[in-house]
């Protein structure tokens, strides 16, 4: 035992406990375990490392039995195949994501223009808004044109999936070549993508990298669509998307634009070039350049039969054909007072983004045979009042022939015209100058002058409504001081022939325009009340509350004028005027029905007796008074009118109409000046009048006689307008007359002014007990009754 080594004692020689066989059973199975985990560890990261490499690790295993001067080459280049086609589809999946944030419906959403027609909805009044183009499907367009296009810009679109990789690659190898990002490779499909939602920026030029990120999104964007859309569809919608130069999207557009007729009608040489412009649309515009394009045709052509869509013959043949090409005095497109008309009307009936969408449909209410008789009437007679002896004025000649850079605005005379439909407000014609690609003011709607004299007929409507009759005596003499209510001062009021009268009846004063009786009848009708009516007749700012106002100090625009004279006509009705018949949008849904809010009747006006009674006597003016002019150039229909002749000869006015339509004219220079020494509105106006009504008449639009009204004899007084008393016997005053019922004084309503006890004249028993004795109407011997004044 003392031999033996004691398993107790320590290395140092000291004692330990001595182990139990539980513990070294423990100790025992926990060196077990420990080992057993310490196998697992390393399996599970050979699998995780497996798992992650597995491509690199095959790329291994295939080369492993390889020559070394073979295999490690083949592993350097097979692992970096590996790690370039993980990072394409880490990036795949990058730009996929944010490709999907892209609505895809916008693909056949495209801005076109909202197109104008005339009241037929057949004649193109013009286009605005949106985008110059027309929408059309793919079986509208000839099919050279589709062949066309896709040999020059897309050979295998019907083959691949979005992304042509041969493109791709002979892009890439001459960008290298350039050293610049001189190609894309881009399909049909991408450039559809590209022009859809990543339009031409304005700004300063992207970085390359910026290019390269927007390329591969578009290339994203691409795969969609040709997910979403069929071929065909996908290249409708490029047709009608693509930009040709000047302004135009879309082949319909392209094909009217440059050869004026539609994209089905396209010959083969035709549908060539168009394709072959779009690479430079601008560049090669056979507008600018048409041997370029024709060029680009040729090439074309030549693609063509290299893909097996024409023959050699075929392509031969369309080379030999020249290009017809719209001729140069037919490729300004005209702006138009109508078109600027019917833009402001929708800016105000239209929401803002409507307009802006475009491809409406807007039906307007202009006779388009009225509208261009106007515009050469205004032509034609104010070139002739240019020539005219004592015309000191710029003409449009002298104009036109300036050099562009010094032309400036035009100085040379100008007028408009307005033509509405009495029963309907509906406005046939507005001509805003002479020619409105020259001046883009809008005189009609915009030029606020003087009216002057046609605005009397509203003083004298405005009277009859008080109680006035058209055969009531009114001074015409000179205006005393403090006659006129409101009048400051002495009021030098003269008349057109510088000539006073005596006593005048209301009916001759407006017949024969004269001043100091006019104003005398305005203040009988009282300032605020002829305000009232003209606010009624559409003179919607109303007048300056200043007895001047009476004679047409103030200013309208020829719009107003004409709306206001339909009252006329109408009996007292007026009628709001719009030029807007009805609103289609694209897919042919009524947006705004028939007149809206217009064309309703907004306001009675006047009295139709009133109105009655001054409609006869503007008939008067024409047949006998300062608008007989209109008769002496052989305008016979039934009609009635006023002229207006401001100071000076500044303004020259005409306004009148038949039982169907109204018509004001207007005559002047821009800048307000005198135009000719008797420059009267008989003279400059009347004449521009009487050619559009007359063109009217034989358009077909009723002149008819115009309707009594159910009239009512009775003995009235020239003075006060009541019923006649014996006093006004005696003063020669009574008078039989025929006066539409609903003006008529009462049965029991007698003159004042000769009461007499107002004893009706004519009455048995009741004669004065001392007839008076008549009293001559003389100036210089006034009655002694009173006449209105």
């Amino acid at each position: 035992m003392a031999g033996q080594k004691s398993n107790s004692r320590s290395k140092g020689g000291r004692l330990r406990p001595p182990r139990s066989s539980t513990r070294r059973k423990s100790a025992k199975t926990t060196g077990k375990a420990g080992r057993r985990s310490g196998k697992a560890a390393p399996k599970q990261r050979s699998l995780l490392f497996k798992i992650l490499f597995w491509p690199f690790l095959l790329v291994g295993r295939i080369t492993r039995n390889w020559n070394a001067a073979v295999k490690w080459p083949a592993r350097v280049v097979g692992s970096l195949a590996v790690i370039g086609a993980c990072f394409l589809a880490l990036l795949a999946l990058v730009y996929f994501a944010r490709a999907s944030k892209y609505n895809l419906d916008k693909v056949a959403e495209m801005p076109a223009r909202t197109l104008v027609y005339a009241r037929d909805g057949k004649v193109e009044l013009g286009r605005l808004h949106g985008d110059n183009r027309y929408l059309i499907d793919f079986d509208d367009v000839s099919p050279y044109f589709r062949d066309a296009l896709i040999s020059r810009e897309d050979a295998r679109f019907y083959d691949h999936g979005a992304i042509d990789i041969r493109s791709l690659v002979r892009a890439f190898k001459e960008n290298i070549r350039r050293k610049r990002l001189a190609q894309g490779g881009s399909t049909l499909s991408i450039q559809l993508a590209e022009n859809t939602y990543f339009p031409p920026d304005t700004g300063p030029k992207p970085s390359k990298v910026k290019l390269v990120d927007q390329k591969l999104l578009e290339m994203a964007v691409a795969f969609r669509i040709e997910r979403k859309y069929e071929k065909d569809e996908i290249l409708q919608h490029y047709m009608n998307r693509i930009f040709w130069g000047h302004s135009i999207r879309g082949i319909e557009a392209a094909s009217r634009t440059y050869f004026e007729k539609p994209a089905n009608k396209l010959t083969l040489s035709e549908a060539a070039m168009l394709a072959g412009i779009i690479r430079g649309p601008n560049a090669f515009s056979p507008f600018k350049d048409i041997e370029k394009a024709t060029h680009e045709r040729d090439v074309t052509l030549g693609r063509m039969v290299l893909y097996g869509h024409i023959t050699q013959e075929q392509a031969d043949e369309a080379k030999k054909q020249k290009l017809k090409i719209r001729p140069k005095n037919r490729r300004v497109i005209q702006d138009t007072y109508v078109m600027d008309s019917v833009r402001r009307e929708l800016d105000r009936i239209l929401e803002e983004h409507n307009i802006e969408e475009g491809g409406l449909t807007v039906i307007t209410t202009i006779d388009h045979t009225i509208q261009r008789a106007a515009e050469l009437s205004m032509e034609r007679n104010l070139a002739k009042v240019e020539k005219m002896s004592g015309y000191n004025h710029q003409t449009r000649k002298q104009w036109q022939a300036l050099p562009d850079g010094k032309k400036g605005e035009p100085a040379y005379l100008q007028g408009a015209c307005v033509v509405i439909e009495n029963r309907s407000g509906a406005v046939l014609s507005v001509v805003g100058g002479r020619n409105a690609d020259e001046s883009k003011y809008n005189r009609a709607i915009q030029a606020e002058r003087q009216i002057g004299s046609v605005f009397k007929p509203f003083v004298y409507l405005t009277a009859f409504n008080q109680g006035m009759l058209p055969q009531t005596w009114i001074r015409d003499s000179r205006i005393r001081p403090g006659e006129i209510d409101g009048m400051s001062g002495t009021w030098n009021l003269h008349n057109s022939d510088g000539k006073f009268g005596d006593y005048i009846t209301a009916e001759n004063a407006l017949v024969r325009s004269r001043n100091t009786s006019s104003a005398r009848v305005g203040n009988f009708a009282g300032l605020k009340n002829v305000n009232r009516t003209a606010i009624d007749v559409g003179f919607i700012d109303g007048i300056p509350l200043t007895p001047s106002s009476f004679l047409g100090s103030w200013e309208a625009t020829p719009w107003q004028v004409a709306s206001a004279y339909t009252v006329f006509p109408n009996n007292g009705d007026w009628y709001r005027p719009y030029i807007i018949q009805e609103i289609r949008n694209a897919e042919g849904e009524r947006v705004y029905p028939g007149k809206g809010d217009s064309g309703k009747l907004v306001v009675s006006a006047a009295e139709p007796g009133a109105t009655w009674s001054v409609s006869n006597i503007l008939q008067q003016v024409v047949d006998r008074g300062t608008g007989r002019k209109v008769r002496s150039l052989g305008y016979k229909a039934p009609c009635g009118g006023k002229t207006g002749t401001t100071d000076d000869y500044k303004d020259a006015w005409f306004a009148g109409y038949t039982g169907t339509l109204t018509c004001a004219v207007w005559v002047g220079m821009d800048k307000p000046q005198k135009i000719i020494n008797r420059g009267y509105g008989s003279t400059l106006a009347a004449p521009i009048w009487t050619d559009v009504m007359q063109i009217s008449s034989r358009l077909g639009y009723a002149t008819p006689k115009f309707k009594p009204l159910r009239l009512q004899t009775a003995r009235l007084c020239r003075w006060s307008a009541k019923r006649a008393t014996n006093g006004c016997e005696a003063h020669n005053a009574a008078y039989n007359a025929e006066v539409p019922a609903d003006i008529l004084p009462a049965a029991n309503d007698y003159c004042t002014i000769h009461p007499l006890r107002a004893v009706p004249a004519g009455r048995s028993g009741q004669q004065p007990r001392q007839p008076l004795k008549a009293v001559p109407v003389d100036e210089n011997r006034p009655p002694r009754a009173v006449p209105v004044e």
